[in-house]
């Protein structure tokens, strides 16, 4: 016995020790060489063929195992890399920075040699090349690219991903000289391109090439794909913050000229500064109100298109005269009427307001070109606050419809990746939630979806257009009550019926697409009953809910019906469920019922005399009837299932 060997020990056979070896290299994450060479080692090792055989299939689960490991890892670097993609973007205002930000970190995500990046030009109908990163050709730096010539072309026409393994050699684009002569003076040879999409704009084309022939993957496409998203939404905010800043600089240039005419109007310029700085920090609408009210000494209420108010001070509710605020937007001065001053806030022709100024019965020109002044810096707010909200809804937006994409038809819904972006908009998924589905007459649903993404601002979750409807996803776990404050909420606000469907609560992500079609199918019941206008959940719906719902609680439908009377019987020893299941049999006769229960038929009537003070006075008209007699039968049934 050799020492140090328990007696009943035996050597591991050459399979068990390649095995052995396999799991090691797995752990220690070896590279997919070592593994594949452990056939070999183990033939020379004097193996079994049979084992060599045995060794070689496990090797080939090893390394599809080692695959899926890889392409995992992957996964993961490409979404980290995507996520630090979109916060470099976010902190980025300039719009040079921003398209450089975006073909650097193209190239590098893809490891191409080259990444540029065309934009689209709507008065010439071609695209342009905007960016490069990587080239060394000036022609390629200048090419256009008419839509549907050459790959870029294409995309930027047809608003879908094209790739080619060699464009020299693809014949499946239309090619042009000076397209080719530029790819060829750059050496391109692979090439990919994705449309950068704002809603449904074309603004341009993403590119990633190789100088040599390559073979896009689809991971690869659906990488560049997602940068492109990230990018057009940069972009877009580049784009409106310029303008910004363009029309600040159009103020400023304003008040040097009004300086320079008169020295009266130092005021009315250092007083524009002062706001304008206010709104650059970030101030809201109720600190630029009150520092307005302060410069004019008198009351100050600004006010949205529709007359809403969005600040005041010092002064009580005030609405502006629609024939001053007519005659401010036409002439683009303050005008007097009914006591007070009224100026129109405008971005160029386009109303965004009104400002009313109180307790000031003449204004001198100094101060009323102050007051017109106030109405500009006010535009420049609103503006802002638009793009901002624009914005903000259009993220999520998207976020709610990847949310109700179904799991299962969808191929990339990622429950994880959904539940991160949710997280970095405030929303907890883990927390119940309820989706609600809008519906108003056709002329009215413009309308509805601003309202609903006003509305759901305040409850803290997301709103969206989907399938013609408006949908509402909230923290809530009592959809009903939901859906009956929208549809009067809502109602009050269009002036029109709104009909709200509702469904939930749901945790997580996965329930949500569910939860969607449950509240639409609630929606149409609702019009289908004649309910327009109301609001309601599967569970209000009575009998109808428990046809319609995915998740129905016949339990919880039988106790709202009948719980009453199922008590009563419980502790008394009645038999009201009896009798009623006898009346109902017996086609609501109180002679055959008697028959059947073999009592006298003042017994019977007393028994329903004491269902109508459980149930009610009317109890026993149709529809209420119709309700009773389905949940007795599923009541019925429930206890010959065993409660199932």
């Amino acid at each position: 016995m050799t020492a140090g060997r328990p007696a009943d020990a035996r050597t591991p056979s050459p399979a068990e020790t390649a095995v052995r070896r396999m799991l090691d290299l797995l752990a220690a994450d070896a590279p997919a060489q070592e593994l594949a060479a452990l056939p070999a080692r183990s033939r020379a090792g004097g193996a079994a063929p049979a084992e060599v055989e045995w060794i070689e299939e496990t090797t080939e689960v090893a390394l599809s195992v080692r695959r899926v490991l890889d392409q995992y890892r992957r996964r993961e670097t490409e979404l980290v890399a995507l996520f630090d993609t979109a916060g470099d973007l976010a902190g980025l205002r300039d719009l040079d920075a921003v398209l450089r930000a975006i073909v650097r970190r193209a190239r590098t995500l893809l490891g191409s040699d080259v990444a540029y990046l065309t934009l689209n030009d709507p008065v010439a109908h071609d695209t342009f090349m905007r960016v490069t990163e990587g080239s060394v050709s000036a022609a390629f730096q200048q090419l256009r690219l008419g839509l549907g010539e050459g790959l870029g072309g294409l995309v930027a026409q047809t608003a879908r991903p094209y790739a080619s393994t060699d464009y020299r050699t693809d014949r499946r684009y239309r090619h042009t000289g000076t397209i080719d002569d530029g790819v060829a003076e750059e050496g391109l040879r692979g090439i990919l391109g994705v449309p950068l999409r704002l809603g449904e704009e074309i603004i341009g084309v993403l590119f990633a090439a190789d100088r040599t022939p390559r073979e896009f993957t689809p991971d690869a496409i659906a990488l560049l794909g997602s940068l492109a998203d990230h990018a057009a939404v940069a972009i877009d905010s580049a784009r409106r913050m310029e303008e910004t800043r363009t029309a600040l600089a159009r103020l400023e240039a304003a008040n040097a000229t009004a300086r320079a005419h008169s020295e009266a109007l130092h005021q009315a310029s250092d007083a524009h500064d002062r706001l304008s700085r206010l709104v650059l920090r970030g101030a809201g609408t109720d600190e630029v109100a009150a520092e307005i009210a302060a410069l004019l000494g008198g009351g100050v209420a600004v006010h949205d298109t529709d007359g809403s108010e969005l600040a005041r001070v010092g002064t009580e509710p005030v609405s502006p005269a629609t024939v001053a605020l007519d005659a401010s937007c036409s002439e683009g001065r303050a005008v007097r009427a009914h006591g007070v001053w009224t100026c129109a806030v405008l971005a160029g022709a386009e109303p965004l307001g009104s400002i009313v100024l109180t307790g000031r019965a003449d204004l001198p020109e100094a101060d009323r070109r102050l007051f017109e002044r106030a109405a500009l810096v006010t535009a420049m707010l609103l503006l802002i606050r638009r793009s901002v909200a624009e914005t903000e809804d259009r993220v999520r937006g998207e976020l709610l419809d990847d949310l109700l994409a179904d799991p299962s038809t969808s191929a990339h819904w990622d429950g994880g990746s959904l539940t991160l972006r949710a997280r970095r908009l405030g929303l907890d998924l883990a927390r119940p939630h309820a989706i609600a589905v809008l519906d108003t007459e056709p002329s009215h649903r413009p309308r509805l979806a601003a309202e609903a993404a006003r509305v759901v601002r305040g409850l803290g979750g997301l709103a969206g257009t989907r399938h013609g409807h408006s949908v509402l996803l909230a923290p809530c776990d009592r959809p009903g009550a939901l859906a009956r404050d929208l549809a009067a909420d809502l109602t009050r606000a269009l002036g029109a019926p709104v009909t709200v469907g509702a469904a939930g609560p749901g945790h997580g992500p996965e329930q949500l697409a569910a939860l969607h079609a449950e509240a639409l199918r609630c929606v149409t019941a609702l019009h289908a009953l004649d309910r327009t206008g109301e609001g309601a959940d599967i569970a209000d719906l009575g009998f109808i809910g428990v046809l319609l719902g995915d998740r129905a609680d016949v339990g919880a439908y039988v106790e709202r019906v009948l719980g009453p009377v199922v008590a009563y019987d419980a502790e008394r020893g009645t038999e009201l469920l009896r009798t009623l299941h006898a009346y109902y049999d017996h086609g609501a006769s109180l002679s055959r019922a008697k028959d059947a229960l073999h009592v006298h038929v003042n017994t019977v009537v007393q028994r329903l005399d004491r269902v109508a003070q459980l149930l009610g006075p009317d109890w026993n008209a149709p529809a209420s009837a119709l309700e009773i007699h389905l949940a007795l039968r599923l009541h019925q049934l429930s206890r010959g299932t065993g409660g199932r």
